[in-house]
């Protein structure tokens, strides 16, 4: 199970942090990552890690405002969010998955979903 928390409201332009924290098993493994659905839109690609932490990639949406990262022994995937728009308005899940060579930004290369937390940037 993957249990995301953090989420909130924010003003435009201010910082909020993400985690998820996995259970019943070890995700270490695991590449991680985080999908951000709004109101009315598509699920979009947020960020992904290796199993590793050795590589992560962002959405273009995010690119240079976003930082994911993980702790393995905590089992913990995080998610920094810096310079918010109000366009950062939307639920955010938490994702992972145990298969290799898959497109990061596919969310159907997950196999498991965290509950989601919502995320709400007034301006």
């Amino acid at each position: 199970q993957l249990q995301a928390c953090g989420g909130g409201l924010v003003q435009a332009g201010g910082s909020l942090g993400l985690s998820c924290a996995a259970s019943g098993r070890t995700f270490s493994g695991y590449a991680m990552g985080w999908f951000r659905q709004a109101p009315g839109k598509e699920r979009q690609f947020v960020a992904a890690i290796s199993w590793s932490g050795g590589s992560d990639h962002y959405g273009d949406s995010v690119k240079g405002r976003f930082t994911i990262s993980r702790d393995n022994a905590k089992n913990t995937v995080y998610l920094h969010m810096n310079s918010l728009k109000p366009e950062d308005t939307a639920v955010y899940y938490c994702v992972a998955t145990a298969r290799r060579g898959v497109q990061t930004g596919s969310s159907s290369s997950y196999d498991y979903w965290g509950q989601g937390t919502q995320v709400t940037v007034s301006s």
